[in-house]
């Protein structure tokens, strides 16, 4: 009996040992501990996380396992290669081997994998650090790994924790003062994207495997994206622009349009509008509204249409002042239809009269290129020549070693031009005519090469540069776009009209017949006066109309015609001053409103304040007739009267 109760006793202390030791071992693999330091036995883990009984004893006389109630069925992936052996009380039996739950926090940050070679190890999840791999279930180099991990301190601290580094500088700026950074994924993303717009980058660069390196290396925080991400992004960065742009040109009152239309070699038909406009501090600005693909038939109404749905999707077709072409037929049938549809919606800006602006930079183009045809015998010799020796590398270095030996200056290149563009055909001259010493030179070392110019064309060609060096500072000047050019206008076609009077005098036929030629391009374009560009030339405070005078004089040789044209200068900008006028007294609140007092405010007003207010208003009324009566100057008159700076006129005009 006593034997029997000493047994149950052992039994039930048996059990209270197990209990303690499965509490204590939740407690202590937490922290990567293992039991056995403490001579405790393992406990097996034989379930889920649920608490289980004691069982029966077991046929062998042993006691069951102990469930840890804190454990959760583990993944074939993630166990522990160390088997745990149920342990029982008389140590009789041995069941089957299981594998250990993996308890500690620090399998949270680490995955185990396995090598080629079949041999595992602990990879880190942050910085893919690999560390050896052992069956103990030891975890204490584990954690601290974990401690040093730099990649996982700033996940972790990334957002409160700063690093110092040196602010972003211009390559020629100082080094400056240590400032603190901090990683933001938005705006590399949103640079990433700018600077594949600013350099016409392909969206695909991003999947670049070694782009994706150097940025990964740059800064291991780097998420690598699709060119699908990076076409999105790119297409926000234009909608916010856009967004930007229309704020801008909501601020403005009036804007000039510029358009030009041309055909790729894929044969597609591409057309670009720019709007130019002062902005509220006076300061001249331009922006590219819209590029867009034009399909054919390039008519007129098809330009026109173009541009007006533009002009509507910016919402500025109520603002267009005037519009810039090039001198083509289509352009012409276009701005036709642009002021019928402006009219209609009475968006029409000074009845019309500067509407269309014909690009001067054009015409002087097409002037030239009539007049070269006259001379194309005399140029073709040293186009040929350039060209014979810029296509083989083996005849322009001989040509070069023959430049040296005459010690010319080795920065100077031959050009060869461009059919379209005659500004290209005098850059070819001033090149070639430094080397014409060289060019019998090198026809003595080749017996292939026949165009060599002769002494007198060499003569001519100088004399044609000449000539058309004035051309080329008048497209240089019309061409510029960080300054206005309708005032300088005028000027230029002076110096032009001047140079064909003294040509068609001179004593070479060819230069004649260049000049005749067009001298007759000018008189059909510049026959009828641009109005625009010499009313921008009358508000120049050097010009005002004197040059107007002095140069009408000089370009319209009928004294009667030139007098007209004047007085039709004179007209259009009185009527456009008295169109601002009356627009800015139509903007201004009325006079009425602005003297009456509050509302309710007259029962209150005495009778000597009435007397008053009557008085001073039969005042006004009189003033007002007496001032209708009386001559006055307006502020237009009183600028043109003032007295210009003519030594400031004499050198711009000699200049």
């Amino acid at each position: 009996m006593v034997a029997n109760k000493c047994f149950w006793m052992v039994k039930l202390l048996d059990q209270a040992m197990f209990l303690f030791a499965s509490y204590l071992g939740n407690s202590l693999t937490q922290f990567g501990i293992p039991l056995t330091r403490l001579g405790i036995p393992s406990v097996v883990l034989l379930g889920d996380d649920t608490n289980t009984t004691p069982g029966p004893q077991s046929e062998a006389g042993g006691n069951s396992a102990i469930v840890n109630s804190s454990q959760e069925a583990p993944d074939e992936g993630q166990r522990n290669s160390t088997d745990t052996t149920e342990t029982t009380m008389n140590g009789d039996t041995d069941p089957p081997e299981k594998k250990k739950r993996k308890t500690s926090k620090v399998w949270n940050e680490f995955t185990v994998v396995s090598l080629k070679d079949g041999i595992k190890k602990n990879q880190c999840n942050y910085c893919r650090a690999r560390l050896a791999y052992q069956n103990t279930g030891s975890t204490t180099y584990l954690n601290r790994h974990m401690l040093t991990c730099g990649v996982r301190l700033a996940s972790i601290f990334g957002k409160t924790q700063q690093v110092l580094t040196l602010p972003t500088m211009e390559p020629d700026s100082k080094i400056g003062n240590l400032t603190s950074f901090r990683y933001d994924k938005e705006k590399v993303r949103d640079i990433l994207a700018k600077m594949i717009i600013v350099h016409e980058y392909p969206f695909r660069m991003v999947e670049h495997a070694f782009f994706q390196l150097l940025m990964k290396t740059l800064n291991p925080k780097f998420e690598s994206m699709s060119r699908v991400t990076v076409r999105a992004d790119c297409m926000k960065i234009y909608a916010l622009e856009k967004k930007k742009i229309k704020a801008l040109l909501g601020s403005v009152d009036r804007i000039s349009l510029t358009s030009d239309l041309w055909t790729s070699n894929q044969t597609i038909g591409y057309m670009c509008l720019t709007a130019h406009f002062l902005d509220n501090d006076w300061n001249l600005q331009k922006r590219v509204l819209n590029f867009i693909s034009m399909p054919p038939p390039h008519t007129g109404l098809m330009i026109s249409d173009s541009i007006f749905s533009c002009l509507n999707d910016w919402g500025i077709k109520n603002k267009i002042s005037t519009i810039t072409l090039d001198n083509v037929s289509s352009n012409d049938s276009a701005v036709r239809h642009l002021k019928d549809s402006f009219t209609l919606k009475k968006y029409l800006f000074f009845g019309g009269k500067i509407f269309h602006v014909r690009c001067c930079a054009h015409i002087l183009n097409i002037m030239v290129q009539d007049g070269l045809i006259v001379i194309h015998d005399i140029i073709s010799k040293v186009r040929e020549s350039v060209k014979y020796i810029k296509g083989s590398s083996a005849r322009l270095h001989k040509f070069n070693e023959i430049a040296r030996q005459l010690q010319l200056s080795s920065t100077k290149r031959l050009v060869l031009d461009v059919s379209t563009r005659w500004n290209s055909t005098y850059a070819m001259l001033l090149s070639a005519s430094e080397f014409k010493d060289v060019f019998p030179r090198y026809h003595e070392r080749d017996p292939n090469y026949k165009s060599v110019p002769s002494y007198e064309d060499w003569e001519k060609a100088s004399k044609i540069m000449e000539f058309l060096e004035v051309f080329n500072e008048a497209t240089n000047v019309f061409s510029g776009y960080e300054y206005p050019t309708a005032n300088l206008f005028l000027p230029e076609v002076w110096k032009i009209k001047q140079l064909f009077e003294l040509t068609v005098v001179d004593d070479c036929e060819y230069m004649k017949a260049m000049a005749f030629k067009m001298k007759d391009k000018f008189d059909k374009y510049w026959g009828e006066c641009n109005l625009l560009m010499i009313i921008a030339s009358i508000l120049d405070p050097r010009y005002k109309m004197q040059l107007v005078i002095f140069c009408f004089s000089k370009i319209y040789l009928n004294e009667f015609e030139a007098k007209m044209k004047i007085d039709v200068v004179k007209d259009a900008i009185y009527d456009l001053y008295n169109y601002y006028v009356e627009m800015h007294k139509s903007q201004q609140p009325s006079q009425t409103n602005m003297d009456s007092g509050p509302s309710g405010s007259s029962n209150n007003t005495s009778l000597l304040e009435k007397n008053k207010t009557k008085s001073r208003s039969e005042f006004d009324m009189w003033a007002q007739s007496v001032e209708s009566i009386a001559p006055s100057k307006s502020d237009l008159d009183a600028y043109l009267e003032e007295v210009m700076n003519h030594e400031l006129v004499v050198y711009e005009l000699a200049v």
